[in-house]
């Protein structure tokens, strides 16, 4: 059978591989590009031909050519194109004229996202914008419409969590509840006040959707609840008689990836003003950060209890760092292919089961004072 992106009428594996060696001769691979060539994407083509020039021992993997075709790209395949020795010499994506809005669009994601020029001709090509990025809206969406209606509930907008039916609320997650294994995950649908959803909705959207359409909303969504989730464990374990509100262990996770991989790959970014955009983004998450600090250090609205912790964004950025970046930086890749996601994933699900083991013992082993029920 022809594989997707090729005409019809192409021959299948047989006649390219009759001795069914898992192999075709680059002689043959030329004869067919040079046949069905222009009804390729020009970038495919490009690509194609690139694995074709890098190979010198005469022969190609057949099922990297289908990989290639099925948008599935092996490490052995990039590493085939990356160390071949004929350089992509059309010119760069940046410099085609007459794209429609979507187009630039596209391309405009393209180079906030990806450091190589070949896997930006790659996703430009190959995205339809089907599906959409559905996870990154919707949960910004859901987030705005808790903080409304809990604005109108306790007719307070600015520094809700001050209000004394605040921590009342069954979403947020509060130590003396920490049983209720719900709160670890949903206490990211309530907000300190306008000016904590604000920011967070704001980075969430500028960085969450452009990531979320180059990576598909599997990966992304990943980062994000794995950050929620090491955000809560973090204070249940660092912080232990503190609530916790906010998507900011989500948002810290995603926008600490995606800062991380830039520096990583600063010379293959080809965003502009780079440097100027990560201060901005460093100065917001150090604002919103500070402001976390000085709201939980603030003499409490109804004591004991404390208001919110921070630490929650110190496990977002470890997320973010760690298993986000492994992420990003593997566009199209398996990860279980990637030694370093195995060692990262190992040391999160590491410390779940620490962070569970010690929600379940320390608490009482150490005879913590704890706030009361709300």
């Amino acid at each position: 059978a022809c594989v997707r992106g090729l005409p019809a009428e192409c021959p299948g594996e047989l006649s390219f591989d009759p001795d069914n060696t898992g192999y075709i001769s680059t002689e043959k691979f030329r004869s067919l590009l040079q046949r069905h060539g222009s009804e390729l994407d020009p970038h495919k083509l490009e690509v194609l031909l690139a694995l074709a020039d890098s190979n010198s021992e005469g022969r190609i993997c057949y099922q990297d050519f289908v990989n290639l075709m099925s948008n599935k790209r092996s490490n052995s395949f990039r590493q085939a194109i990356l160390q071949g020795n004929r350089r992509l010499c059309s010119k760069a994506l940046l410099e085609e004229t007459g794209l429609s809005l979507s187009q630039r669009l596209i391309r405009h994601v393209a180079y906030e996202t990806l450091p190589r020029e070949i896997d930006r001709k790659w996703y430009y090509d190959s995205y339809t914008c089907c599906p959409p990025p559905w996870f990154m809206i919707t949960i910004t969406i859901v987030e705005v419409a808790f903080f409304l209606y809990n604005g109108v509930v306790l007719d307070r907008f600015v520094l809700q969590v001050t209000h004394p039916l605040y921590l009342k609320n069954a979403l947020l997650y509060h130590p003396q509840l920490r049983a209720q294994a719900w709160r670890y995950l949903t206490y990211i649908f309530m907000h300190a006040g306008i000016e904590h959803l604000g920011l967070n909705v704001v980075l969430q959207l500028l960085v969450g959707v452009p990531l979320e359409m180059v990576h598909g909303a599997a990966r992304i969504s990943f980062v994000y609840v794995a950050g929620v989730v090491a955000g809560s464990l973090a204070v249940s374990v660092a912080d232990m008689t503190a609530p916790v509100v906010g998507s900011s262990g989500g948002v810290y996770a995603l926008v600490s990836a995606h800062l991380a991989n830039i520096v990583m790959n600063w010379s293959g970014m080809k965003c502009q003003f780079k440097l100027l955009r990560m201060a901005v983004a460093l100065i917001c998450m150090s604002f919103e950060f500070g402001r976390a600090v000085w709201l939980r250090f603030h003499p409490s609205a109804y004591p004991p209890c404390p208001h919110p912790s921070f630490m929650a964004h110190l496990g977002g950025v470890m997320v973010g760092i760690t298993l986000g970046v492994v992420i990003l930086r593997n566009y199209e890749q398996r990860l279980q292919d990637q030694t370093l996601w195995w060692i990262f994933l190992s040391i999160y699900l590491i410390f779940v089961l620490f962070a569970i083991f010690w929600n379940i013992f320390a608490y009482s082993l150490l005879d913590l004072k704890l706030p009361p029920p709300p």
